[in-house]
């Protein structure tokens, strides 16, 4: 279990002594980090693995857990996850486990499990991008005619990596997901919102009355949407069931609103009357623009979405990862899953060359720092302010790592006021929008640690503070 900080602990530093831009104190501990925050929708490549075998970039991003939605999209020729893969003939019977096709997903799942990642199976179908107008045709986001039916497909789904069922497996994956961004009207649910409603609580109340030792959850909603989820959450009050985990997606380039949205979740719980009930944000990304992304597909509009600093796959995006990560250990948020899919797509982590981009090096490194020591340390930042700062220390106190993440700041230099290393020597890395995680020259003296960047903009450091 992690162990949050203390509210009076939590609090942002409004007014520093200059030239701090953010303070570290390895003397005082509040906690332990929360390893599931660092999840990802990505998981090694099950399609051209014998062309370029992923797991092993994969491995070095030192995810907790993978998400298994859109997988059938990346994997292209793979009958896996989605529901109308595994059980292709919908009219059969789902008590028999012939009529279900597991065996290209149970390879997918044992080769994630083995590169070290929890799976989190999401339930239904990946989005589908076949058009918007009335004339054009939709496939496998149309509702299920029959729920009840389909909630016994996804019981003989779940029965059989959890149950052993049909030649099956007692993996321990605890946590499913009931649909994706069934309010995304065509692309993941050509019906109502009220008729998604119905589906929900039919298939909750029918997963967990099999499966109580299980997690069941979801909407997976487009993004925070207040209106929409008390909606369903006041549905699922009358019908007598609870869900385990609500879930959400968010796609925005405003790091400190997106850090505060679990707050505001555990609020609307709490309100709705389900305190117990887990917060997931299932997949998020930084974002500008869905232009030249999935809108308005011009040359220019491409052009400017996928080149320069603040592209999708550049440092601002980078940056944005780190603070967001660093932001969120300090919230109520169970488990988030980056949006990172098909390696080589704008949503991966390698260019078409096979190099990782600045958003690959930055779930490296959040990965890394992570897993280096297991106290998390007290840290201040100013708000508002563009510096976020995470901090962990050995056990011995004779080392320390301080992840600093300047999102768009338009300092030369920063300096970031340090307790509790007196002695020490720091050394540090740089990933800013010409280095990838280059070693670079920092000053640490009088509890003043001065960063250099390479001129305005986005950057992040990798400091290690050691002593002896």
């Amino acid at each position: 279990m992690t162990t949050s900080a203390p509210k009076n602990k939590m609090a942002t530093i409004s007014s520093l002594q200059e030239p701090f831009c953010a303070e570290a104190d390895f003397r005082q501990t509040v906690g332990t980090f929360n390893l599931r925050q660092h999840s990802s929708n990505a998981a090694p490549n099950l399609s051209d693995r014998g062309i370029w075998d992923f797991t092993p970039a994969f491995q070095k991003m030192r995810f907790h857990g993978a998400r298994n939605h859109d997988w059938a999209l990346w994997n292209p020729g793979q009958r896996i996850v989605d529901t109308h893969f595994v059980f292709p003939l919908v009219h059969l019977d789902p008590a028999d486990p012939k009529n279900y096709f597991f065996d290209a997903t149970d390879e997918i799942i044992r080769i994630t499990q083995d590169a070290g990642c929890q799976v989190f199976y999401r339930l239904g179908t990946s989005i589908e991008h076949s058009g918007i107008r009335p004339e054009q045709k939709h496939f496998n986001s149309l509702p299920p005619k029959d729920f009840y039916h389909y909630s016994e497909i996804l019981a003989g789904i779940v029965r059989h990596y959890t149950r052993g069922w049909g030649d099956g497996f007692h993996y321990d994956i605890p946590c499913w997901e009931i649909w994706n961004e069934a309010e995304n009207d065509p692309t993941c649910w050509k019906g109502s919102y009220e008729e998604f409603i119905q589906f929900f609580v039919i298939v909750l109340k029918r997963l967990k009355k099999e499966f109580p030792e299980l997690k069941f959850g979801g909407p997976a909603a487009t993004c925070f949407q207040e209106t929409l989820l008390r909606q369903l959450l006041k549905a699922c009050k009358t019908a007598g069931v609870a869900p385990d985990f609500l879930s959400w997606h968010g796609y925005t380039s405003q790091p400190d609103e997106f850090i505060q949205e679990p707050a505001k979740m555990r609020d609307l719980l709490q309100e709705e009357g389900f305190p117990n009930c887990q917060l997931a944000i299932t997949e998020w990304h930084y974002l500008l623009s869905w232009d030249g992304i999935q809108s308005n597909m011009t040359p220019e509009q491409r052009k400017q979405a996928m080149e320069g600093p603040a592209s999708l796959c550049d440092i601002d995006s980078a940056t944005f990862n780190l603070a967001v990560l660093s932001g969120w250990q300090d919230t109520p948020l169970d488990q988030a899953f980056y949006y990172g899919a098909n390696p080589r797509s704008p949503w991966g982590f390698f260019n078409h060359l096979g190099q990782g981009n600045k958003n690959y090096h930055s779930m490296c490194i959040f990965g890394d720092f992570i897993h280096a020591f297991p106290s998390r340390i007290l840290t201040h930042r100013k708000s508002p302010g563009t510096v976020y700062l995470l901090g962990g220390v050995a056990d011995d106190g004779n080392e320390g790592l301080l992840l600093v993440s300047d999102y768009r700041g338009e300092a030369d230099e920063l300096c970031v006021k340090i307790d509790g290393m007196e002695g020490a020597v720091a050394t540090a890395e740089v990933l800013d929008h010409e280095h990838d995680r280059t070693p670079v020259t920092v000053q640490f003296a009088d509890g003043r640690l001065r960063l250099p960047k390479n001129g305005p903009g986005s950057a992040a450091f990798l400091v290690r503070f050691a002593r002896g």
